[in-house]
C-alpha cells in the first residue's frame, strides 16, 4: 500500500509540476532545471488507547452465624451495612461461595470480595470446604482440591480482584493461606488477602479495627490463677513491655483506646479407638500422666497435637470405655490478650484497617 501511495504521489507531482510550463498553443516549452522535492504522505498512526475494565462494586459473604452470646457476625453485618456494601448470606462453605461468584457473574470482573469468618490460629476456620464437608484446614482443603470435588472460579475475576478473608490469625498458617490461593485460582489470578492480626468488629471506640494477639493456655477447669498466668505469658512474650499482663487478663474490653483486654476460647479433642476386631489389648489408665505417656507413643496422635502447637499438659484429659471402644477426650482453655493497633502519632485512635497496607495485611 505504501509503495502504491508513493507512486501515485510521484505521478501526480510530475503532472502538476509540468503543466505550468506548457503553453496552451504548444508553441513554446520552457525548461527549468530545479530539484523537485516530493513530500511522502504517510497515514497517521492511531494512538493505542488502554481499555480500562471497570470492576464490580464490593460484596461481602457473612460466612457464619452467631451462637449463644456471640455477636461477631452480627457486628460485622452492621459494619458492612453502614458502608452500603452488598451482603451475601447463607454461604457457609468455600464451595457455595465459588458457585455463587460463578453464577452471579457478568461482563465486569469482581472487585473486592470480603469473606467474614470467625476463627483463630488454633481453632482454625469455621468454614466448610464443601457443603456439609470438613471444616477448612490446609489438609482438608488440599484433599478436596485433589479429589476434584471443589469447583473452580471461572473467568469472573482478574488481577485487580481482592478476595479478603476477615479470619483472625490466618496469615500465621502459611500452608492454609497457600492452599486457599490454590483453591481460588482462575484464568487470571486474583489477590488473596488476610491479616496476621485479629479482626474486631464493633468495639467500644471503633466499629472495625485490628489487634495483636498473645496466647496462654491451661487445662480446662484447672486454671492456675491470673497471677501465675500473667507471669507465664510475660515470660512467653518478653519483647512486649507495654502491657500489664495481670490487668489485661482481668479486662474483657477496652477501657480506653488501645487498652489490652482478654478473650477466651477452648479447643476440644476427641479420639475413639476400637478394639473389637483386633488382638491388641485395650490400655487401662489410672491417671492423666499415663494417658499423656500413651499419646506420646502414638505417632499419628502426636502429629495432630503438634498441629495445634499446644503442650499436652495444657489439656485436661479424660477417658472412658464403652464396650470395646476406648474414648479419650482432651480440652484446653485458651486466653488471648488483644492489644489494639493504635496510631503512633496524633490523636489516640485505632489504625484504620487498609487492605493495601502490607504492614497490616499479607497479599498472596
Amino acid at each position: 500500500m505504501k509503495t502504491i501511495l508513493k507512486k501515485s504521489v510521484f505521478a501526480a507531482g510530475i503532472i502538476l509540476l509540468s503543466s505550468p510550463f506548457i503553453s496552451c498553443d504548444n508553441k513554446k516549452i520552457i525548461k527549468e532545471d530545479k530539484a523537485i522535492v516530493l513530500a511522502e504522505k504517510v497515514a497517521p498512526i492511531k494512538d493505542e488507547t488502554t481499555i480500562k475494565i471497570t470492576s464490580r462494586e464490593p460484596i461481602v459473604f457473612i460466612a457464619g452465624f452467631d451462637v449463644g452470646n456471640e455477636t461477631y457476625y452480627t457486628n460485622a453485618r452492621a459494619y458492612f451495612e453502614e458502608k452500603n456494601i452488598k451482603i451475601i448470606d447463607g454461604q457457609y462453605s468455600l464451595e457455595e461461595i465459588i458457585v455463587w461468584l460463578n453464577k452471579n457473574a457478568n461482563k465486569n470482573p469482581y472487585g473486592d470480595v470480603h469473606i467474614v469468618n470467625n476463627s483463630n490460629p488454633y481453632k482454625g476456620m469455621n468454614l466448610e470446604t464443601i457443603v456439609k464437608g470438613d471444616k477448612i484446614t490446609a489438609e482438608t482443603l488440599r484433599k478436596t482440591i485433589t479429589q476434584g470435588t471443589l469447583p473452580t472460579l471461572k473467568n469472573v475475576v482478574n488481577k485487580d480482584t481482592k478476595i479478603v478473608f476477615h479470619a483472625s490469625g490466618l496469615v500465621e498458617n502459611t500452608a492454609l493461606l497457600k492452599t486457599l490461593k490454590d483453591a481460588l485460582s482462575a484464568p487470571t489470578l486474583p489477590k488473596v488477602i488476610a491479616s496476621p492480626y485479629y479482626t474486631i468488629f464493633s468495639g467500644k471506640f471503633s466499629n472495625y479495627y485490628l489487634a495483636q494477639p498473645y496466647y496462654v493456655f491451661y487445662p480446662t477447669a484447672h486454671s492456675p490463677g491470673k497471677i501465675d498466668l500473667s507471669k507465664e505469658i510475660a515470660n512467653k512474650y518478653p519483647e512486649e513491655k507495654d502491657i500489664n499482663w495481670y490487668d489485661a487478663l482481668n479486662n474483657e474490653e477496652e477501657r480506653y483506646v488501645g487498652d489490652a483486654y482478654t478473650s477466651q476460647f477452648s479447643i476440644p479433642i476427641k479420639w475413639e479407638f476400637g478394639y473389637h476386631n483386633t488382638d491388641n489389648e485395650m490400655p487401662i489408665f489410672t491417671s492423666e500422666k499415663e494417658v499423656i505417656d500413651w499419646i506420646k507413643q502414638n505417632e499419628e496422635l502426636m502429629v495432630e497435637i503438634n498441629n495445634y502447637n499446644i503442650p499436652l499438659d495444657k489439656y485436661r484429659w479424660t477417658w472412658n470405655r464403652k464396650n470395646s471402644t476406648l474414648i479419650i477426650r482432651g480440652r484446653t482453655t485458651g486466653l488471648v490478650v488483644l492489644k489494639p493497633l493504635i496510631k503512633p502519632y496524633g490523636d489516640l485512635k485505632h489504625i484504620e484497617p487498609d487492605t493495601n497496607n502490607k504492614r497490616l495485611y499479607a497479599i498472596k
